[in-house]
């Protein structure tokens, strides 16, 4: 049954890219991991990294290009309260972000490093970067960040007033800087992923229906650049996106039922 199931999945991506729009199918993911919630990809290593969100275990899981599940490894000093995103820096090091609130309650944030040689083995103690909001914010819920210049920048999940924190790429514990408010035109705007290019000239953000491609900004002042809305023809829980190349991105989505699942190759021009 099941592999009938995933036949039937894979025929009607490849057969109607029009559903699609401009999203190329590329895999499908382990059914041994149906929540992944981001992805994350990088020079020095061949394999694409995914985590689960809330509810699910303490694992880090490397998926060959087939989408199955070639290494795992586990953050013997983490708890998955919600993971939500992962982002490379330039020297290879893993960062995952625990900073999932949907019930708006939470007041410590987590982002556990893991570094390029740890990447190796099968267990792992992860370094850890605590931080709480700023005094005057209210609870927000977080699914979404990248690095660059060595700070976190940090996008909340809301359909209007957003609100994008930098943190410092340093172990301990911070307060995060509010760096903008902003808002996202049209509609369905909550921000599920997001990452920066290798040559940090072009920043995506996730949704379910559509991502942001955000360019010509100065430092890291990216509201202040040009912002464009790509949508799909192709509505799924898509939680995950990395940069593959800087003009290709790849994205993922949740299994639900027949739907998703999936990582994707999107072209940003």
């Amino acid at each position: 049954m099941i592999a009938k199931k995933r036949l039937i999945i894979m025929l009607l991506i490849a057969g109607s890219c029009q559903s699609l729009g401009k999203l190329s199918f590329v895999a499908e993911i382990s059914n041994a991991i149906p929540e992944v919630s981001a992805i994350e990809i990088h020079s020095q290593s061949q394999l694409n990294w995914v985590i689960e969100d809330s509810g699910n275990s303490n694992k880090l899981y490397g998926l060959n290009d087939e989408g199955q599940i070639l290494k795992t490894i586990t953050i013997t000093n983490a708890r998955n309260i919600d993971w939500e995103d992962l982002t490379f820096d330039h020297l290879g090091n893993l960062y995952i972000g625990d900073f999932g609130n949907n019930s708006h309650n939470r007041k410590r944030f987590m982002i556990y490093k893991i570094k390029k040689d740890d990447l190796k083995k099968n267990q792992v103690s992860a370094e850890l970067i605590q931080f709480t909001l700023p005094k005057d914010l209210e609870s927000k819920n977080f699914e979404a960040f990248f690095i660059t210049n060595n700070s976190f920048y940090i996008f909340s999940k809301e359909n209007k007033n957003c609100v994008v924190l930098k943190v410092p790429n340093q172990p301990g514990k911070h307060i995060a800087v509010l760096k903008k408010q902003f808002i996202l035109k049209g509609k369905y705007n909550k921000v599920t992923s997001a990452d920066i290019s290798q040559d940090g000239k072009t920043v995506v953000l996730l949704n379910y229906y559509k991502l942001w491609k955000i360019t010509d900004f100065k430092d890291d002042d990216f509201f202040d650049g040009k912002i464009k809305a790509l949508t799909f023809k192709h509505h799924s829980q898509k939680e995950g996106i990395c940069f593959k190349t800087n003009n290709e991105v790849l994205i993922t989505d949740e299994q639900q039922a027949f739907e998703g699942g999936n990582i994707y190759s999107f072209n940003l021009d």
